[in-house]
């Protein structure tokens, strides 16, 4: 019963943990909280969707429910996530930084765009609860007393694969040290003649890949609802807090806590108080280690 509800909470934190890096990065380089980046899931869920519609129906890939029409979708949607980030940034918050408004403006500014985002999902989409596909699957035992569908598995071990590419980017390429630099201090970043513009834009490029990637996984382990990201905001947000504002191992760390937390959580309430879990969390968080337990020391 543990092993399973353990198995369970890797699987959702790892998800969360895809969306609480975008949401650490864009918050760490942009310097506000931007709560629009929970429907950039939701977006990219539901392009995907749309592309696996118009690529149609192809043999599943071994044991798993989907085949090679949904990768390549969700490839497509993280790109086109990505773009509809820049898109989003290009409209309403450089617009506004170049006013020098405060970051409690872009904070309010992002509701307005999360609102408008999921209320244009729901026009296109209707309300009612979409799957990628309808093929039945037989979980396998991947260890005693623990079972798990392919597609999770899938999930998984894409999701590890992607946290590694991505700390190896971010590590080795230019545009990482760019974004690492300016993370630290964005003024001495342009004084050292980093192009700050691109390295936004790449920012908003890589947080909308992630995040459409973690509503596409979000998609095959549940279903794919216009309330996708909202519903995963707090838990986002949480595991971004608790691990520290632009620690990419701090991210990872962090959602896999919330999703361990969430699914034993289920041992010992009703299964109806587990969405308050990333609250009371959040709040615990906030109350002990404000900066997150792998937050980077700062100096006055």
């Amino acid at each position: 019963m543990i092993g399973q509800a353990i198995a369970d909470g890797l699987l959702t934190g790892g998800i969360l943990a895809l969306g609480a890096i975008g949401y650490s990065l864009s918050s760490q380089i942009l310097k506000f909280a931007n709560f629009a980046h929970a429907e950039f899931l939701t977006v990219g869920a539901y392009l995907a969707l749309a592309l696996v519609t118009l690529m149609g129906a192809a043999e599943p890939i071994g044991a798993l429910s989907f085949g090679l029409p949904l990768i390549v979708a969700t490839i497509l949607a993280g790109i086109g996530t990505g773009l509809v980030a820049i898109a989003v940034d290009r409209l309403v918050f450089s617009r506004l930084r170049s006013r020098r408004a405060a970051a409690l403006t872009l904070v309010f500014a992002s509701f307005g765009v999360a609102l408008m985002l999921r209320n244009l999902v729901l026009l296109l989409w209707g309300p009612d609860a979409h799957y990628y596909g309808q093929e039945l699957q037989i979980a396998i035992e991947v260890l005693p007393d623990v079972r798990l569908l392919p597609d999770h598995v899938f999930v998984l071990a894409l999701t590890l694969i992607l946290v590694v590419s991505l700390h190896l980017f971010l590590q080795s390429s230019r545009v990482g040290v760019a974004m690492r630099a300016m993370a630290d201090s964005p003024a001495l970043s342009q004084a050292c003649g980093i192009d700050t513009a691109s390295v936004i834009r790449w920012t908003w490029l890589l947080a909308g890949m992630l995040a459409a990637c973690a509503g596409v996984f979000t998609g095959l382990t549940v279903q794919i609802r216009p309330e996708l990201g909202f519903n995963m905001l707090l838990a986002v947000l949480t595991a971004a807090v608790l691990g520290g504002s632009g620690s990419l191992f701090g991210a990872v760390v962090g959602g896999l806590i919330v999703g361990l937390a969430e699914s034993l959580s289920v041992l010992v309430m009703p299964a109806s108080y587990k969405p308050a879990v990333p609250f009371l969390l959040l709040l615990l968080v906030l109350y002990v280690r404000p900066q997150g337990l792998f937050a980077k020391s700062t100096r006055a």
